[in-house]
């Protein structure tokens, strides 16, 4: 009889799984993987070279790093399923500003995507850190990736495709997995996750909590790797196609090895395995110093084009291994009552990383040949190896007498 009576607020679903968080990376996969060779695609055309193209891309990322930093402020002041939700709802503005086509209405999408993507990580993320043990992140992120490695595998190369057919086409099959999105996220009823807050005391100004990350070196470590694995993503999925276009191999050819890159992730539960019978510092500087190498001699082989793309599709390989381990010194060192507030300082790897590629291949780019955005790259990843020197010998291997990292 008791349960006739029990208040509305009280009844809510069973704890989550980690399939429904893999279930819910996956479309967001399916959203981003559809367009992440198409739009660079569009920008170039758009704008007609690849110093415009860095310039749209710094614009947005500036604007979009300070909007991540905002979002656990507007996780107070309304519930974190609706800003979920906003989050998914900009994504489908931004289809739309893109079907459009104009180059306003470009760089705009760009913009506004950027806007959907971070506050989407940034909900995802302080809801995975809410209800996944600390012991199965390494695991529950292994599974992200399985999850979305179809769409990663299959989105590149059929984005190019549909674009090629009608170009607006992958603009609109990549809004409808943003519904599909915003549906599944509330059929599984997370709600706004669990609340583990302070003693009474006034709300976090957004900027407060970034000096409790600059006070903590672990998490300022985790961050760079995450920041410096994003802008080799970044340099491998915008200029990449365009050093392919701009070297007569074609527009379809960086998609197609984006793709391929891709399904990699499905090795990922395995990478994760060997990460965790290892160590985390290991797996990660294993992984920098072979992107550090095969970027560099990206640039070297450059005259000779298939030579250089096959080291970057190469080193592509690595960057998979970084997204498998890349995350977990970050996560690992969080504490239960900032999960909001560090995965949003977290999910600014993203906005940080959109600033910095852009930024630094525009200045590169004034004073030399594409190739040597490459090289840049390379030098960053091989700093990160000497700053991954420094992580715990067994961070993320399994303990026995804890059964966990």
């Amino acid at each position: 009889m008791a349960l006739r009576y029990q208040s509305l607020e009280l009844k809510h679903a069973a704890t989550p799984r980690l399939q429904h968080f893999a279930l819910l990376a996956g479309l967001e996969a399916a959203v981003r993987g559809t367009l992440i060779s198409t739009i660079p695609i569009a920008v170039y055309d758009a704008f007609g070279s690849a110093q415009n193209l860095s310039t749209v891309y710094f614009t947005a990322g500036v604007i979009t790093l300070f909007w991540g930093l905002m979002v656990p402020r507007l996780t107070q002041i309304w519930p974190r399923r609706w800003v979920y939700s906003a989050g998914c709802i900009f994504y489908l503005i931004a289809m739309a500003l893109f079907v459009l086509g104009l180059s306003w209405s470009v760089q705009l999408g760009i913009l506004i995507m950027s806007m959907a993507t971070v506050t989407c990580f940034v909900c995802f993320n302080a809801y995975v850190l809410d209800y996944v043990p600390r012991s199965d992140l390494g695991r529950t992120q292994s599974l992200q990736m399985v999850y979305a490695a179809a769409p990663w595998a299959i989105g590149p190369m059929t984005g190019v495709w549909m674009r090629s057919v009608w170009s607006p086409l992958p603009f609109l099959v990549a809004g409808c997995f943003a519904l599909l999105l915003l549906l599944v996220f509330w059929l599984l009823r997370l709600g706004s996750g669990k609340q583990i807050t302070r003693a009474k005391g006034p709300a976090v100004n957004p900027l407060a909590y970034l000096g409790r990350f600059f006070r903590q070196p672990r998490l300022i470590g985790g961050w760079l790797f995450a920041v410096i694995r994003s802008c080799g993503w970044w340099v491998y999925v915008v200029y990449v196609p365009v050093f392919c276009i701009e070297s007569g191999l074609g527009d379809k050819l960086g998609g197609f090895m984006l793709s391929v890159s891709n399904a990699t992730l499905l090795l990922s539960p395995f990478m994760a395995a060997w990460v965790r019978r290892r160590s985390v510092r290991i797996a990660l500087r294993l992984a920098l110093l072979y992107c550090a190498v095969l970027f560099c001699a990206a640039t070297v082989t450059a005259p000779v084009p298939w030579l250089a793309v096959a080291c970057l599709f190469l080193g592509s390989f690595g960057l998979v291994m970084l997204d498998v381990a890349g995350g977990l010194p970050f996560m690992m060192s969080v504490k239960p009552s900032e999960r909001a507030e560090m995965a949003a300082v977290y999910s600014s790897f993203r906005d940080v990383s959109g600033i910095a590629t852009p930024g630094m291949a525009w200045l590169v780019l004034w004073v030399a040949p594409l190739n040597f955005i490459f090289a840049a790259s390379g030098l960053a990843f091989g700093a990160a190896f000497l700053i991954a020197g420094r992580l715990h010998p067994r961070l993320g291997v399994l303990r026995p007498s804890r059964g966990g990292a």
